[in-house]
């Protein structure tokens, strides 16, 4: 009896699960997250639009590099582009992906300066 009901709990608890299409989309979105540079130019694009070479500038970095770290966050579905004559100018996705970043970054403060948590 007490097995029946540990796979009856088991198979509810996994039926709350996210989509495995979810799951692998928001790892897909930490991984690209987990770069220091990405996650410098993430939070720069939650302020704006930014082109290759004043990013590159901001995070001293190599404009090819750059162009890759962004080409990858594009391709994660993080950020957006969009042609502003020959440059082009690129900013975080609305929503998620800024509140991601937002919020992950006030975290780690939290984290670093001992801040109390808020719901």
């Amino acid at each position: 009896m007490y097995a029946r009901k540990q796979l009856a709990t088991a198979v509810t608890v996994r039926q709350d699960l996210p989509e495995p299409a979810q799951i692998d989309a928001a790892v897909t979105a930490f991984r690209m997250l987990a770069d220091p540079t990405r996650l410098r130019l993430m939070w720069l694009l939650t302020t704006g639009e930014h082109d290759v070479t004043s990013l590159a500038a901001a995070v001293d970095a190599a404009r090819p590099a750059v162009s890759q770290h962004l080409a990858k966050l594009l391709l994660a579905g993080l950020v957006t582009t969009r042609r502003d004559g020959r440059r082009a100018v690129y900013s975080a996705r609305r929503g998620h992906a800024r509140r991601l970043v937002i919020e992950a970054l006030h975290a780690a403060d939290h984290h670093l300066t001992g801040a109390p948590e808020h719901d």
